[in-house]
């Protein structure tokens, strides 16, 4: 297994030979780190991760709740996810249309 350059818990599953593994395949990770719930997990190797995030509206002296979803790279090494799981995934080159982060956590940092 290889250092990430993030400080993150080691993955505890099995490599499969997956290339787009930062852990143990070329996948170079950069950028942003974020965290959030896993909202859908229907695609292979895929899953949708939703963020939601309160900001204030001086106009109408209000908060309002805005939610950003999204795709990101399952590795093998991860492991299964569930439904409702706080996972933190971390930016990368793009690895399809609408992929372009990885998950780097399960967990998230408890």
């Amino acid at each position: 297994m290889k250092d990430i350059g993030v400080d993150v818990r080691a993955p505890v599953g099995e490599w499969d030979g997956d290339q787009n593994c930062p852990f143990y395949g070329s996948l170079r990770l950069r950028g942003q780190i974020i965290e959030g719930i896993v909202s859908s997990i229907g695609m292979s190797n895929s899953i949708i991760v939703q963020r939601e995030v309160s900001r204030y509206m001086k106009k109408y002296e209000r908060y309002e709740k805005r939610t950003r979803r999204y795709a990101a790279h399952l590795p093998s090494c991860i492991g299964e996810v569930e439904s409702g799981e706080t996972v933190r995934i971390m930016e990368c080159r793009p690895l399809s249309k609408t992929v372009k982060f990885c998950v780097i956590e399960k967990g998230g940092s408890e």
